[in-house]
């Protein structure tokens, strides 16, 4: 049948701080359900590339300019919005300047890795362990393997 009923499209983005020492990063907390911290992201428009998407996405909600710089992974594990079945790619991107929440952001905070707040949304505690092991190794996600 056409149009397939397939999972709908997201992209995040892990916006690194440049101008700030140890690069925080920044996350926003959500202003609607399901609340907690989150990395900037939302739905990617019909007609517009996922990177695109990224990029809109960190201006609308910490008004910033950013630059991707890499991919870091793909997740769509179809229960990591509690909401709809999500697919997620999650890119690595820089900026400079002083990020204010805006759109769904009902707030944002700049972030060390080892000072991550404990309530994160979605599945971004994983994201944000794959971002880890990028930032140390240079290693992007694994990719999925089937568990036994």
């Amino acid at each position: 049948m056409w149009p397939p009923a397939t999972p709908y499209l997201t992209a995040d983005v892990i916006v690194e701080l440049v101008d700030r020492p140890g690069r925080p990063i920044v996350l926003i907390q959500r202003r609607n359900p399901p609340y907690g911290w989150a990395i900037p992201g939302g739905f990617v428009d019909r007609g517009e590339r996922v990177e695109q998407a990224a990029v809109r996405e960190a201006r609308e909600e910490i008004s910033l300019a950013v630059r991707l710089k890499a991919l870091l992974g793909i997740y769509s594990d179809p229960h990591r919005d509690p909401r709809l079945h999500t697919c997620t790619p999650v890119y690595v991107a820089e900026a400079t300047g002083e990020p204010r929440a805006a759109d769904d952001a009902q707030a944002l905070g700049l972030f060390a890795m080892d000072d991550l707040p404990a309530e994160l949304a979605f599945d971004h505690a994983r994201i944000l362990a794959d971002y880890r092991r990028y930032r140390e190794t240079g290693a992007v996600a694994p990719l999925w393997e089937e568990q036994s």
